[in-house]
C-alpha cells in the first residue's frame, strides 16, 4: 500500500507547482462555476476563465489569501484558496488609454451621420 501511495505522490508532484504571493501583488481570480440566486459571477460558455486584477491584502494561512474585491463582487467572501488565484504579470498592452471625447459647451456630442448600404446583403 505504501509503495502505491508513494508512486501516486511522485506522479502528482511532477505537475504540482507551489504558488505563493506577497502582500501588494496583483492576481487574477478564477471564475468557478457558480449557479444560484444572488451570485455575483454567473459563468456562461464564452465568459473569461479569470477576471479582474485584484490586489492581495493579507495572507491568512499557508494557502489562503484575502484580496481586495471590486464593488460589483461585494457579496463574495474576500478570502480565496491559492488554487483560485493566478499571478498577474504586468504588461503594457493590458493598459487601455481612454479615447478623448470632444464635448461642446452645451454638453452635447457632435453627431456624424453614417450611411448604410443594403446592396451588399
Amino acid at each position: 500500500m505504501l509503495i502505491a501511495q508513494s508512486c501516486q505522490k511522485s506522479f502528482a508532484d511532477q505537475r504540482r507547482k507551489p504558488l505563493e504571493f506577497e502582500e501588494g501583488e496583483h492576481v487574477f481570480l478564477k471564475v468557478t462555476p457558480t449557479i444560484g440566486v444572488g451570485r455575483a459571477i454567473k459563468t456562461k460558455k464564452l465568459n473569461p476563465r479569470y477576471i479582474g486584477r485584484f490586489e492581495i491584502l493579507k495572507r491568512i494561512g499557508p494557502v489562503a489569501y484575502r484580496i481586495a474585491l471590486s464593488s460589483h463582487l461585494s457579496n463574495l467572501h474576500d478570502v480565496f484558496h491559492v488554487s483560485q488565484l493566478r499571478k498577474y504579470t504586468p504588461d503594457a498592452c493590458h493598459v487601455l488609454e481612454p479615447e478623448s471625447v470632444q464635448v461642446r459647451e452645451d454638453l452635447t456630442l457632435p453627431v456624424i451621420p453614417v450611411r448604410i448600404d443594403n446592396t451588399s446583403i
